[in-house]
């Protein structure tokens, strides 16, 4: 047992102040999170369109047959309910009373609200808390009191959380379960970096989570509420400082890369070899996803395409002024595209290459595309299924109009289409393999030489070793 680690009251029992990190879409599911359950820990089901079974036990593949988006959207709702409830139920009987069950949602996927409550309602007595991030979920202090379950807010500043306290969870302090801060610049999955910060200055994570108790204790929240450490989190000893220090009140620990790497892990055989692989500076901290957060991912092909897509771009002008006096004359149809002499040079060597499409971004610029990537980009636009909140790719809104009133932005992607691919069997160089910036420890970490897989169980032991 890693010196000074105890357990902490969670959900009415006694729990290892270890929490697994939920992964949507299904790279956490009833298998891991009942596992980790099972060892004392607090498993965690992603509830961000989770799979749902057949009567043979076999995935219902999410097949969206409605013609209209917002219609497609009421299908993708149904099945992330239902998926959720069968996942949270089966993690619950691996479980065997022992430990905790969250479950985890993105504020700013599509229906949110609407998906807690659905499977809250089916999942009473089941269900320990529920973390929430991606946004500011200033309502889900209400939503937990309405089930009575413990809600964990992920947030990435003080700053963050203040807000939340002030305008809603401060009317629901005896169910707030932890503060989850996660790490901008080391976690995995998207993050809550503001404008304010720099993607390339990291931070350290000490004095942010002090500033967090600080505004916690000004609240009047108890030392004994968590704050819960995300991202970069491998070895406790790593974090010896952090553990029973009066400072920072009570501490606990989510693992979200780690988990990915075990037998009991859904995630394809594929991507967890590709996992061993991987070496420092694999993991890119982007701006590509189309909810408009930072997210951290392996810097694979797909990754690599986007970001060459987005350095074949030329801002333009509808009129002849300033710099931009030449016509472009490849890419578009029309005449009312001006550029700079510079750009126009350009332009002409991207369609020399093929890039023979351009596509009009909402900033007033053109990205120069295939003919073929052109086709992929307009038919993921095409069948989207709202799986966001609003959605920069689509320009799918989740409101009356279910439109952004901004242009889709062929910069971006289809992130529910890539991330069932890949949780299913796709490709992992093609397509999104969101992973925290610790993840070559794969390669470096002892345990797991050999090309070893531990079961959870032997995840956690180790983990409590504090290596």
């Amino acid at each position: 047992m890693f010196k000074g680690l105890k357990p902490i009251s969670y959900g009415g029992r006694e729990v290892w102040p270890l929490v697994e990190g939920g992964k949507g879409v299904s790279a956490t599911n009833h298998a891991s999170a009942g596992a980790w359950a099972a060892a004392g820990g607090i498993g965690t089901v992603s509830a961000v369109n989770a799979d749902s079974y057949d009567a043979e036990g076999k995935i219902i593949p999410q097949v969206y047959r409605a013609l209209t988006r917002r219609e497609r959207h009421e299908e993708l709702i149904q099945y992330a309910i239902e998926g959720a409830v069968q996942q949270v139920q089966r993690a619950w009987d691996i479980a065997g009373g022992k430990g905790a069950i969250n479950i985890n949602v993105l504020w700013e996927m599509g229906g949110a609200q609407r998906v807690l409550h659905g499977v809250l309602e089916r999942t009473r007595g089941l269900v320990a808390g529920v973390t929430c991030g991606a946004g500011m979920p200033y309502k889900l202090s209400e939503i937990a009191t309405q089930y009575n379950v413990s809600y964990l807010p992920i947030v990435s500043s003080g700053r963050a959380f203040r807000a939340l306290w002030k305008r809603a969870y401060s009317k629901a302090q005896e169910l707030l379960g932890a503060v989850v801060y996660e790490d901008p610049w080391l976690a995995g999955g998207h993050n809550g970096l503001s404008n304010a910060e720099d993607p390339l200055q990291p931070q350290d994570p000490y004095p942010r989570v002090k500033a967090l108790r600080e505004v916690m204790r000004e609240g009047g929240i108890s030392d004994e509420v968590p704050i819960v450490m995300a991202g970069g989190v491998w070895y406790l000893r790593d974090w010896n400082d952090w553990i029973d220090n009066p400072e920072l009140g009570q501490i606990a620990f989510q693992f979200g890369t780690r988990p990915l790497l075990t037998q009991e892990s859904p995630i394809p055989e594929a991507w967890k070899a590709r996992l061993m692989t991987l070496d420092e500076g694999d993991v890119l901290l982007h701006r590509f996803s189309p909810t408009g957060f930072y997210s951290s991912a392996v810097r694979n092909p797909f990754l690599r395409s986007l970001e060459a897509r987005s350095e074949r771009q030329i801002p333009y002008s509808t009129e002849s002024a300033g710099d931009h006096t030449f016509q472009l004359d490849v890419g578009v149809k029309g005449r009312n595209f001006w550029v700079t002499r510079n750009d126009l040079l350009r332009a002409r060597e991207w369609f020399g290459l093929g890039y023979t499409s351009a596509l009009k971004t909402p900033d007033n610029t053109l990205v120069f595309v295939a003919e073929d990537e052109k086709a992929v980009i307009r038919k993921d636009q095409a069948d989207c299924m709202g799986c966001l909140s609003q959605c920069q790719f689509s320009s799918w809104a989740d409101t009356e109009t279910n439109s952004t009133g901004r242009l889709a932005d062929p910069r971006s992607f289809c992130i529910q289409k890539t991330l069932q691919d890949i949780a299913h069997g796709g490709d992992p160089e093609e397509n999104l393999m969101f992973a925290g910036h610790a993840a070559f420890n794969f390669k470096k970490d002892p345990f797991y030489s050999n090309g070893f897989v531990p079961t959870v169980k032997q995840l956690v032991d180790r983990i409590l070793t504090g290596d």
